[in-house]
């Protein structure tokens, strides 16, 4: 127990002791403290203000087999059966992919954004080249690369093989606005119940919620015509057939109609039998036409069937709240890393100075304190003796004195 106080009580000794050491340093801590506080200054004013929109979706629940009953219930405990793909290719997990990928942010391009202090309509391109602010840090690392990125267009650029541009290549402008777009959009999808939640980051903050609420549209757009490609392909195949069965029936019908008018006078039985044909032929023709139409109207149904009903549960609205990091914070933040930096150079770094200092000296300072021992030792010496001296010449002293006392009394 005791062994245990007496540590506690050594590392509060230490750390008093290190806070002392420090607050010894006195200009070291205040040179620190400035320097680390006015750049935390202007990091905060030079570090622009971001806001972020969101909305939330909640698809429609699909699939009703008790094998989709049973991933329901795994999903609820974080389990993934991995049946989904036999349902559909794209389920709500590859959502993100979709609204990172390059084809789906080049569309991105022509929004029509306005800016909460200019109602005048822009692209989101233009808005994302001229509207935003960029810190000074960032500005000369944009210059640095612009000027290795002239050498190396001058040296070949984006061209193929015959100076034509690669259609597998994105321009460097296009490719680093598309970068730009993805890091600004976040895509949540929660496994257990589904929920997508997109969300996007602009320092103007109505900007950012008509970019979420175009990308809420376009993703359900892009969902729509995934998941009704095949259905759309069967109402176009059944209208086709039908518009084709029903060329043929009016057709039919036509030649049975002039044959009728021509041949009503006549009563041979060739004739009849003629006629009778031809509206059979037009009755054949009439049927088909009608299971035509009867698998088109199915396929009408199927499409709709097949669209995804997604539900808002919350719809993106300007912010008035900037999500980035408060600038209070990032002053307390550079604060504190002049505050460690200084503790670091005082209990580390200027102690390593002064040892080398001690080495290079030390020999010097023993070699003084030896000089310095020896004479001390020899001077005790003389010392005593001189004390033995003093004594004796004390008993002799007495000694005379006893002597003249004896012979004044004889």
């Amino acid at each position: 127990m005791a062994s245990s106080v007496d540590k506690g009580n050594s590392k509060e000794i230490d750390i008093i002791a290190s806070a002392k050491k420090v607050w010894a340093h006195k200009i070291s801590l205040l040179i620190f403290l400035v320097v680390f506080s006015v750049l935390g200054v202007i990091v905060a004013v030079n570090t622009p203000k971001v806001y972020t929109a969101s909305v939330v979706l909640a698809p429609e629940a699909q699939g009703t087999s008790v094998s989709g009953s049973l991933s329901d219930m795994a999903s609820s405990f974080g389990i993934d059966l991995g049946n989904k793909q036999t349902v559909d290719a794209i389920y709500p997990e590859i959502y993100p992919l979709v609204v990172s990928s390059n084809d789906f942010v080049l569309g991105l391009f022509d929004v029509k954004v306005r800016t909460k202090n200019d109602p005048t309509q822009k692209k989101y391109i233009d808005h994302l080249k001229n509207d935003l602010k960029t810190p000074f840090w960032d500005v000369w690392k944009a210059t640095i690369i612009s000027k290795f990125q002239k050498k190396d267009d001058d040296e070949g650029g984006a061209a193929g093989a015959g100076g034509q541009p690669d259609q597998f290549e994105l321009p460097k402008p296009v490719y680093d606005a598309c970068d730009g777009i993805k890091n600004s959009i976040v895509c949540l999808v929660d496994k257990k119940t589904s929920i997508i939640t997109i969300s996007v980051s602009d320092q103007d903050p109505l900007v950012a919620a008509i970019v979420t609420d175009t990308i809420q549209h376009r993703l359900q757009d892009y969902i729509n015509n995934y998941k009704t490609k095949k259905s759309r392909r069967d109402v176009a195949y059944y209208k086709k057939l039908m518009d084709e069965t029903l060329v043929k029936y009016q057709k039919a019908q036509k030649e049975y109609a002039d044959y009728a008018d021509a041949h009503q006078d006549l009563s041979l039985q060739e004739y009849q039998s003629k006629q009778e044909d031809l509206e059979n032929n037009m009755q054949l023709k009439y049927n088909t036409y009608t299971q035509m139409q009867t698998q088109y109207q199915a396929a009408l149904a199927k499409l709709q069937q097949s669209k995804p009903a997604y539900t808002v549960l919350q719809k993106p609205t300007m912010p008035y709240k900037a999500s980035s990091t408060p600038r209070f914070f990032i002053c307390i933040v550079y604060f504190f890393i002049g505050l460690v930096l200084d503790s670091i150079c005082v209990l580390f770094i200027y102690p390593l100075f002064k040892r080398k200092k001690k080495t290079v000296d030390g020999s010097e300072e023993t070699l003084f304190e030896s000089t310095e021992t020896t004479p001390s030792a020899s001077e005790d010496i003389p010392s005593t003796t001189n004390d033995d001296s003093s004594k004796a010449d004390n008993a002799s002293t007495t000694a005379s004195g006893d002597n003249n006392t004896d012979s004044a009394e004889a």
